[in-house]
């Protein structure tokens, strides 16, 4: 079996690191850092320019169609340059309006994919013990919404967002025009320089076709934990990369402490969690593209991308002494990244009690084997 990508993928994937390595040096991270823009605005508007803003779109919407896999490719590049650009939000965003949503929602995908503001998407409250804090109430053929949305990333420069909302017991995905006169908005920033704002709503009226079915929720919630195990891999890699060239020059008794055989197996460590991550994700990703059911596979990877990101971070920021806390030097970077990349989604104890009922609800052990509880929807229909 070939574990590879192919030609056409590795070219999407070094297009995609040539244009942030134009855009991502030390010297433009730290700009960015006292800028106070909200995202890389400049980089923003080249992903628009090149289309990778469109990955996972359909064709039909004004996408290239593509898969996880291309997506996956391009988003481990953009975590190696810590390049702050809305591109998973926007089209996984995107690409679940188009496939659940009503054709009344065209005008959000299109001004979604247009670049002039991207399209926010929260889903950390899935996380939460009690559920999404946001309500749906039915009003007529409507809805109303009620509650707050906390520290949604990009909320105070987006135009629409795409929040979970308890809906009598059932967990939705809605669509919010953050433009209304309803909407309360308090600005602020993430740790790692992202624009975030709590999102405030008081009896918003909702049409019905802003609030989409239930299979959406899961849906999103698996192509977003692809989406951020891939930027975790990347974030890792090249903090790894950067902590071995550190401690290849770094020297104390008059060796550089890479020859120490505690740092060594530190660093073997963190490769050895990196490659299971992406052996994980790796078959998350065939799986979203095979059109195969995901749930298992997607609560395992996002453990372990908690858990590498969380080890093989702190690991990295050990080694490197008192210069590691210094923020004028840049290995922070990559420790604010994970702990952002960490929060979208709740931590490891959630995916994996939700990964232990999956199992003891199906026994058998069958998504070893494609067993039918674990094809998905789209394999029942056609059966």
């Amino acid at each position: 079996m070939n574990f590879e990508l192919t030609e056409d993928q590795r070219a999407f994937a070094e297009m995609a690191s040539g244009l942030f390595a134009d855009y991502c040096s030390d010297d433009q991270l730290r700009a960015h850092d006292v800028s106070g823009a909200p995202f890389m605005q400049d980089l923003w508007q080249q992903c628009v320019a090149s289309g990778l803003h469109t990955v996972l779109v359909p064709e039909a919407n004004g996408g290239l169609g593509l898969g996880m896999t291309e997506l996956m490719a391009v988003l481990e590049q953009q975590g190696r340059a810590l390049a702050l650009v809305p591109l998973w939000e926007t089209q996984v965003g995107a690409a679940a309006l188009a496939r659940f949503g009503a054709a009344a929602l065209s005008p959000v995908i299109d001004h979604a994919l247009s670049g002039e503001a991207p399209l926010a998407l929260s889903l950390d409250a899935l996380a939460r013990p009690c559920g999404p804090s946001l309500q749906l109430t039915r009003t007529g053929e409507g809805w109303t919404l009620s509650g707050l949305a906390a520290a949604v990333p990009l909320g105070s420069v987006a135009r629409y967002a795409l929040l979970p909302a308890n809906a009598g017991g059932e967990t939705r995905l809605v669509v919010v025009d953050l433009s209304q006169s309803g909407v309360q908005q308090t600005e602020g920033f993430s740790q790692h320089h992202q624009a975030l704002a709590d999102l405030a709503f008081d009896a918003l009226p909702l049409p019905a076709e802003h609030v989409l079915p239930v299979a959406a929720t899961a849906w999103t919630e698996q192509y977003a934990i692809a989406a951020l195990a891939s930027l975790q891999a990347g974030v890792t890699a090249q903090q790894l990369r950067r902590t071995v060239d550190y401690v290849s020059e770094r020297q104390q008794f008059g060796r550089v402490i890479g020859s120490f055989q505690l740092v060594a197996g530190q660093m073997a460590d963190g490769y050895i969690a990196l490659e299971a991550l992406r052996t994980s994700l790796w078959q998350l990703v065939y799986r979203l593209d095979a059109g195969l059911g995901a749930a298992p596979q997607a609560w395992a990877t996002r453990t372990l991308a908690n858990d590498t990101g969380h080890r093989a971070g702190h690991m990295a920021q050990h080694v490197h002494g008192g210069i590691g806390v210094d923020l004028t030097y840049p290995i922070h970077r990559f420790m604010f990244w994970t702990r952002a990349l960490g929060a979208a989604l709740g931590g490891t104890e959630h995916h994996l009690a939700k990964l232990g009922d999956w199992l003891a609800n199906n026994d058998t052990l069958g998504w070893k084997y494609d067993a039918s509880e674990d094809l998905g929807a789209s394999h029942h229909a056609q059966v």
